[in-house]
């Protein structure tokens, strides 16, 4: 677990304006540095570079980077929207937070940035002759870096916002949440098994924010007990929607304190929930893109199909990772574990009601209930087979002949 301030700065970095901004800094100061060692010169070899040489290049790539930003801000734009209409909103932040798209728009915009200074420093003549033979170097491999760029950005243009790819990006971010969650099955807190209840002898606090968790500093959390006796009973989890009225803790010996406002400090609440920390919010992602697939108005069954495969993949991982001995890093913090019924419930429940009608989607359904309840028995057996009996009602209701309801049996 991280604490909350690196947790935000790892957000910080995955937005659009940090890196774009990293990258104008760094092309004004590339672009200035020419004047400071500009002495390194020899006299002779600046002489050979002409002095409409580099103004000529810089022009040419203030215009075209302008244009080549804005061109590739309405692709984005439109990606954006096709993830958001073919796939789901939710998955949108996924594409948003796309690397590659951040890194091609932020050489693009440090590079107009750069031509740019660089024009206004030789207008001034603040290059002199041998700082213009600095800059014509550092421009060219600028030019070099922007066909490199445009090279990837073309090759990558093929996919963006694409419903495969948005969906195998959700699925690799689901991956990487539950195999953290595997690792540490109550947040690295202690096992709080009987959570339907308020453990006796605590009280209950209550949160002054409404909306979703988005990540609890275990770490800070921990701290704020040490050398004192008392413990921490969690009661919200990352995903769980807190008002007011609902306690997110509760707190054992005594009445409420003063620590009780560092507490929810520790709390991060969001208007939306996120993928981090939050395995069950990426299985109802998932099963949303396999609904809207089975939607009438876009009757894809062979996106919804896909969506399960990738679904059993995910509830895998987390099967793998999952160790019987729960390493308890902070012990006078409860954490309750996740609830394997619920997995399974997150994802098939809505994928196998929206089927119903389609064979095809029924007996993948009941396939992939089937595999994970034979992988691993002591995991997902009695959930599996819960579910399995609910997808087999839905099919029975739903209209199918006597061949189709044989094959589902």
């Amino acid at each position: 677990m991280i604490s909350r301030w690196k947790w935000i700065l790892k957000q910080t970095f995955k937005k659009l304006w940090f890196r774009a901004t990293l990258f104008a800094i760094v092309a004004i100061i590339t672009a200035l540095l020419s004047i400071l060692f500009k002495s390194m010169i020899p006299e002779s070899v600046s002489v050979k570079v002409g002095a409409e040489a580099v103004d000529n290049i810089l022009n040419i790539l203030a215009s075209s980077m302008l244009a080549v930003t804005t061109f590739s801000l309405s692709i984005m734009v439109t990606a954006y929207g096709s993830a958001t209409t073919n796939v789901t909103p939710r998955a949108t932040r996924l594409v948003v937070e796309d690397v590659t798209t951040q890194n091609v728009l932020a050489t693009f915009i440090g590079s107009f940035l750069f031509s740019l200074v660089g024009i206004i420093a030789l207008s001034m003549g603040a290059y002199g002759e041998r700082g213009r033979v600095i800059l014509f170097i550092v421009t060219l491999v600028v030019v070099a870096l922007i066909l490199i760029t445009l090279l990837r950005w073309i090759q990558h243009l093929t996919s963006l916002g694409r419903v495969g790819e948005t969906t195998a990006k959700v699925e690799q971010a689901a991956i990487e949440t539950f195999i953290a969650r595997a690792r540490n099955p109550c947040l690295g807190g202690y096992p709080w098994l009987e959570n339907n209840e308020q453990p006796k002898g605590t009280v209950a606090v209550y949160p002054k924010k409404i909306g979703y968790v988005e990540y609890i500093d275990m770490v800070k959390l921990s701290k704020l007990l040490t050398n004192d006796p008392r413990h921490i009973y969690l009661v919200a989890q990352p995903g769980s929607f807190i008002h007011p009225s609902m306690p997110v803790l509760y707190l054992s010996q005594g009445q409420e304190s003063s620590i009780s406002a560092d507490l929810l400090e520790t709390i991060i609440v969001s208007d939306v929930r996120s993928f981090a920390q939050d395995p069950r919010f990426c299985l109802s992602v998932m099963a949303e893109i396999a609904c809207r697939a089975l939607s009438p108005a876009v009757n894809d069954p062979g996106t919804a199909i896909d969506v399960i495969g990738r679904g059993v993949r995910i509830l895998s991982a987390y099967a793998q990772n999952k160790s019987d001995e729960i390493e308890v890093k902070y012990p006078s913090v409860h954490v309750a574990p996740l609830q394997n019924n619920d997995l399974l419930e997150d994802f098939f429940s809505p994928v196998a009601r929206d089927g119903a009608s389609m064979r095809e989607i029924q007996i993948r359904v009941l396939k992939g209930l089937s595999m994970l309840s034979k992988g691993w028995p002591g995991i997902f057996a009695e959930a599996a087979q819960t579910l399995a009996f609910e997808t087999l009602e839905h099919a029975t209701r739903a209209d199918h002949i006597d061949s189709d309801r044989y094959l589902i049996k």
